[in-house]
């Protein structure tokens, strides 16, 4: 965490200003959304980026819910995805070398994490206020669906299920196996690839709710890259990856079709909390 921090950041400030038009920088699309009010920040952007961080965190634990709930996982379904496509994936690392491992370590940490942030950081820095909530919600509704995946039908990692595939990203250093682990203990978070649904939903609300072209060609570029990685680097599964796709084409749809709804809904509860607030204040 340590070293992920500031190079993801490092990486924000360079893209910021490498592919982001000069016109349209800084905070007047923000302002000029907002009026002098604030009512922007407040309910426009930090309810979805604490809601987002909130599922994020809920995800992240659900390990220590699972024990402290008592349930057993059944971990038998990599077996049955095997028999389903057997060992495809292991083809990825015919071209394997020391080079293409580390470069498909930095793509899948930092590329990945990279490229969700960026997104959000592009889109409040640009005003682009409703692509922002439709980002939020898909992000959100995507950890929330595989949320029960990964606490009833865990799914072990190819690289310790698959005798034909090498474990490369665990083996490449102690830190960064122990970094994983610290977030998924039994490397068993695999059924539906988030790397793979919340990449594409990226991917998919900056080429066509955005009109950024050198943007766009870098995170195309870095989604399937990333698509690369989860197999070449022995962690998920064909059909994992699958999943991943069809889990953010569902979530793009809801955001995008539904977002005004939920937005209203979301107003609303907001309006009230704050309304109960003043009250008790006065």
């Amino acid at each position: 965490m340590s070293i992920m921090v500031p190079v993801v950041v490092l990486l924000n400030l360079i893209a910021y200003y490498v592919l982001i038009p000069k016109k349209n920088r800084g905070w007047q699309d923000i302002y000029a959304y907002a009026g002098k009010s604030g009512r922007l920040f407040s309910y426009g952007v930090l309810p979805y980026f604490l809601l987002v961080s909130c599922v994020y965190v809920l995800v992240r634990s659900e390990g220590m819910l699972a024990k402290s709930l008592g349930i057993t996982p059944y971990y038998r379904l990599a077996e049955f995805i095997f028999l389903i496509e057997g060992g495809t994936v292991s083809s990825f690392q015919a071209i394997m070398s020391p080079e293409l491992t580390y470069f498909s370590a930095f793509i899948y940490l930092f590329g990945f994490s990279f490229l969700l942030i960026f997104t959000f950081v592009v889109l409040v820095c640009t005003g682009k206020v409703t692509v922002l909530q439709e980002y939020s919600i898909a992000v959100v509704l995507a950890y929330l669906i595989a949320f029960p995946f990964y606490i009833f039908m865990p799914v072990k990692v190819t690289g310790y299920t698959l005798p034909t595939v090498i474990p490369l990203l665990y083996e490449l250093s102690p830190v960064i196996s122990n970094g994983i682990r610290s977030v998924d203990p039994y490397l068993d978070n695999c059924f539906p690839s988030l790397h793979a649904a919340l990449s594409i939903i990226a991917m998919l609300l900056v080429v066509f709710r955005t009109d950024f072209k050198q943007l766009k060609a870098v995170v195309v570029i870095l989604a399937l890259l990333i698509q690369f990685t989860i197999f070449y680097l022995g962690i998920h599964w064909i059909i994992d990856f699958i999943g991943g796709i069809l889990l953010a084409g569902l979530c793009y749809y809801v955001a995008t079709r539904y977002r005004e709804m939920i937005v209203q809904k979301i107003t609303i509860l907001l309006t009230s909390i704050e309304k109960r607030r003043v009250g008790r204040i006065r």
